[in-house]
């Protein structure tokens, strides 16, 4: 199951073990090609804990980690950022953020 994250949230759901996060909005096209491989990893990969982040409705996330452009993957481990990825990523490229 796909959350959605909030700066309320946030810490509280990233704070342990691997999680994706889509930061995405709802006008952008790229961002809805991009949901569907999200949906999918989320399915084949249940041990990952797979997040959305609307920029328009969380500006302030979107600030605080530098998103500049969407649709931008974030992979968080325990944590701390442990990787990033601007534009439409397929399932492959996801899976290895995610290693």
């Amino acid at each position: 199951m796909i959350q959605d994250l909030t700066s309320e949230n946030f810490e509280e759901v990233t704070a342990a073990g691997t999680v994706l996060v889509d930061f995405w909005a709802v006008w952008c096209g790229p961002c809805k090609m991009q949901s569907p491989i999200v949906d999918a990893f989320a399915e084949k990969h249940p041990d990952v804990t797979v997040c959305k982040v609307n920029v328009d409705n969380e500006p302030a996330l979107a600030s605080r980690f530098g998103i500049m452009a969407i649709p931008t993957l974030a992979v968080f481990k325990d944590g701390e950022l442990a990787g990033r990825k601007v534009g439409l990523s397929n399932l492959e490229e996801i899976e290895d953020m995610c290693k």
